[in-house]
């Protein structure tokens, strides 16, 4: 369960901020808080995400009915499933990892949210980390394919192409590069070693691109799943 924080008059300030930005931008009831990790900023996985400000002092983030707010550095920034996009990324550390998520804001800015770290790594839980993930990354997962779904589901049955980063999807096929296959040839898309590949007909082949580069590739391995099992799309 999420945890809950003792409330001085900082956090009543802040708590106000948060419920004003998340009531501007109508992202229905709050049902959830995360507390930040005291932690310092990690260049690693800024990195990795190509997020230019290192993000030092990540306060709380809060779920709401149809989007997110996160605040961080002073700043309070919303999301919204209906429209961000979610990166994900690995850092690692000798043999520990860690599972990094950047998401996009109502106004283009991307902002990391971190986990806690595998076996006690604290030095590279920062750049918007918070407690209990295993609880939150699902969470917005859920949210956003539960909203983003529908909508690429009759895009595509209206004939129109998504594009997943260089990833792209029809309704008769799927492909990146020089590797595209049909429907009834494709079984699975994974991730191996931060990449992103597809098995076609039993044979696993490279997309040329990164997990971390790929917004929403969970939206994306739910239409792969459906289509390839499906084969059609709605008209």
């Amino acid at each position: 369960m999420p945890r809950k924080t003792p409330r001085n008059g900082d956090d009543e300030l802040l708590l106000a901020r948060i419920s004003e930005a998340a009531g501007r931008e109508r992202i229905g009831r709050r049902h959830a808080t995360f507390p930040g990790l005291a932690h310092k900023s990690c260049p690693a996985v800024m990195r990795i995400l190509a997020i230019r400000e290192a993000q030092r002092a990540a306060t709380r983030l809060d779920l709401y009915e149809h989007g997110m707010t996160v605040a961080v550095n002073g700043r309070i920034h919303v999301v919204r499933y209906d429209s961000t996009s979610v990166f994900r990324a690995y850092a690692s550390h000798q043999d520990h990892h860690l599972e990094t998520y950047a998401v996009t804001d109502v106004h283009g800015q991307q902002v990391a949210l971190c986990g806690r770290p595998e076996r006690g790594l604290t030095r590279i839980a920062s750049c918007g980390g918070f407690h209990d993930a295993e609880v939150w990354q699902p969470e917005i997962q859920r949210a956003v394919t539960e909203v983003q779904l529908p909508r690429a589901m009759a895009a595509l049955g209206k004939g129109e192409q998504l594009a997943f980063g260089d990833i792209w999807l029809t309704k008769e096929k799927v492909g990146s590069g020089q590797v595209s296959a049909r429907w009834p040839l494709v079984e699975r898309i994974e991730i191996h070693n931060g990449s992103v590949e597809l098995n076609i007909a039993g044979k696993w082949h490279g997309l040329g691109t990164v997990v971390s580069e790929v917004p929403n590739f969970f939206v994306l391995r739910t239409l792969v799943e459906l289509l390839r099992t499906d084969g059609a799309c709605p008209p």
